[in-house]
């Protein structure tokens, strides 16, 4: 397995008054650890521009993971696009971020502010040269990685937050620069850096953009393995294989379930520890503590906690201030996941649970297969590399 691997993250503001981005990213993932991310910005605002920009993003990201050069993707656009009639032409800017398998990168930029590159979580100046395709400037880029870089791209409404009101000139490349070495931490992900640079663009927006803005982060990191454990095996003879599997997989480990701990106890030789549980948030059970295990927690509600944290990460990321921080089972979880993880084998058993059949509760008899195929599919979009194991 190739112990480096891109994390991205973005997130976008629409212009104030439109229900449809005008921005659109295009993420393509291809083999163990190459990516291609395509951000382009369509002319104007609205729905016009949103097709714009998605046609762009979709066609030259396509076109990219199937090796055709720079040259042919511009001409294939360039006819491509539908003509305004109102201007006279088609026009959407486009920045390509392209992650090779032996960890190259190839920056294209046509039109868009340049993209900044954090090395150690300062900014890194890199070559850049322009070449002239069917009379539009195109600027290419290749650089060497090295674990933690971090690409920052972006469309114009970045620059330009705070015209006329917090600032005079918008936000200047130099400005972000020095905003996002100031808030840089090693910890951060994709997806939190983008979350932190938008929230600043619209507070200098005054909450009331002026224009679509995208953010999009690639980051260069470690493999992390981690590993989570649900429910009991269908046919109790399964449970030492089971536990077998789960323990002797590298990485972190999560266990959830009352049933399910008990059996890893028993498995490990270890006492469960729940003594003195601490209730951090009244709506999630409490954790419990085993020798061998990172995290020990409750199952079904738990992991509905978590579900709903993944589904917030994937839009606009605003519960990001409540499992940020918090020491509930849910949040613990959702770090961990979220954070720390690049491959995540889930180990889930079918046993059904006898309380799960009381019909008082709002538990049906498949939610636990729903939620972790649900939460798969989101962590799937954050670019994990699942594995669901049934038992």
């Amino acid at each position: 397995m190739i112990s480096l691997c891109t994390d991205v993250g973005h997130l976008s503001l629409n212009k104030q008054g439109e229900k449809i981005c005008g921005d659109h990213i295009e993420v393509v993932g291809q083999g163990e650890s190459a990516t291609t991310v395509v951000l382009a910005d369509g002319l104007g605002s609205g729905v016009k521009a949103g097709i714009l920009s998605t046609l762009t993003s979709k066609i030259l990201s396509t076109l990219l993971a199937n090796d055709m050069t720079i040259e042919d993707c511009v001409r294939t656009i360039a006819s491509t696009l539908p003509v305004c009639k109102v201007r006279g032409f088609a026009y959407s800017t486009f920045t390509i971020l392209r992650i090779s398998e032996d960890l190259q990168a190839e920056i294209i930029q046509y039109d868009n502010p340049q993209v900044i590159l954090l090395r150690d979580g300062k900014n890194h100046d890199y070559p850049t040269q322009s070449e002239k395709i069917d009379g539009k400037i195109i600027y290419k880029s290749r650089i060497s990685l090295r674990e933690d870089d971090t690409f920052v791209l972006m469309s114009d409404g970045a620059i330009h937050a705070g015209i006329g009101s917090a600032l005079n000139f918008g936000w200047q490349r130099e400005d972000i620069i020095h905003f996002l070495e100031t808030v840089y931490n090693r910890e951060f992900t994709a997806k939190t850096l983008s979350t932190m640079l938008v929230n600043e663009c619209s507070t200098l927006y005054g909450g009331a953009p002026g224009d679509d803005t995208s953010i999009c982060t690639v980051k260069i990191r470690r493999r992390q393995p981690l590993n989570l454990m649900i429910g009991p095996p269908a046919n109790p003879v399964d449970v030492e294989k089971m536990m077998s599997l789960f323990f002797s997989k590298q990485g972190r480990h999560i266990v959830c379930g009352g049933t399910t701990s008990s059996l890893a106890a028993e498995h490990l030789g270890k006492p469960l520890d729940v003594s003195l549980p601490l209730y951090v948030d009244p709506e999630i059970p409490p954790t419990a503590r085993l020798e061998g295990v990172d995290l020990v927690t409750e199952g079904v509600l738990t992991i509905t906690r978590v579900l709903e944290y993944a589904k917030n990460y994937l839009t606009d990321n605003d519960s990001y201030t409540d499992w940020s921080y918090k020491k509930d089972g849910a949040s613990l979880i959702a770090r961990m996941l979220f954070e720390e993880a690049t491959d995540i084998n889930f180990f889930v058993g079918r046993a059904i649970n006898p309380a799960h059949q009381n019909p008082n509760l709002p538990i049906g008899f498949s939610i636990k297969m729903h939620l972790i195929e649900e939460l798969s599919d989101c962590l799937r979009t954050m670019g994990k590399r699942i594995k669901v194991s049934y038992f």
